[in-house]
């Protein structure tokens, strides 16, 4: 069964750093850009980060740039996200996608390009 599980979410206060790490199961990472989105109580879901099968290429939302940083481990078959500097606006749920991929370089941010999404990890960062 093909699964995507998110985890290390929770509380932080603000300035404060948290890793949430998303796991694959039942399909290997390696062939696919690995995307991060979030979202906000009320708003639509957003690109947060990126990476390309390689690791080689990442992009990030304007937002977060400078504070956070995507990783992938194909070996361990997962792909992190490391949050520092947090503030309050980054509260959201988050959620990694998989986006199977031909190209080493790829990355797209693209909602509807994505194949498989996890169900999410709540971060709530308080001030």
């Amino acid at each position: 069964q093909v699964q995507l599980v998110e985890s290390g979410g929770g509380l932080v206060q603000a300035g404060g750093s948290l890793r949430v790490s998303c796991a694959a199961s039942g399909f290997f990472l390696r062939s696919y850009a690995m995307d991060w989105f979030r979202q906000a109580p009320g708003k639509e879901r957003e690109f947060v980060a990126a990476i390309s099968r390689s690791g080689g290429r990442t992009e990030y939302a304007d937002s977060v740039k400078g504070r956070f940083t995507i990783s992938r481990d194909d070996a361990k078959n997962t792909v992190d996200l490391q949050m520092n500097s947090l503030k309050p606006e980054d509260t959201a749920v988050y959620y990694c996608a998989a986006d199977l991929s031909l190209s080493s370089t790829y990355v797209s941010g693209v909602y509807s390009a994505m194949d498989y999404w996890g169900k999410g990890t709540l971060v709530t960062v308080f001030s």
